[in-house]
């Protein structure tokens, strides 16, 4: 039997932050997709490497 939506049970996950609505998206190389898939908590590194790359941008004040 299917959940109804807006069903109370289920696991959710807690974020620290929230997320956007909208995606962030690009093209990979040949074969990375497979293999970012494989690793552990790949989206929330990502995110986190997201805020890494944009941290060190020159301040253009």
């Amino acid at each position: 039997m299917p959940f109804q939506k807006g069903h109370k049970l289920g696991a959710k996950k807690k974020l620290e932050r929230l997320l956007d609505k909208d995606a962030i998206a690009f093209k990979g190389y040949l074969g990375q997709k497979e293999k970012l898939k494989a690793v552990p908590d790949w989206q929330e590194r990502l995110r986190e490497f997201v805020d890494q790359l944009i941290s060190d941008l020159p301040k253009n004040d």
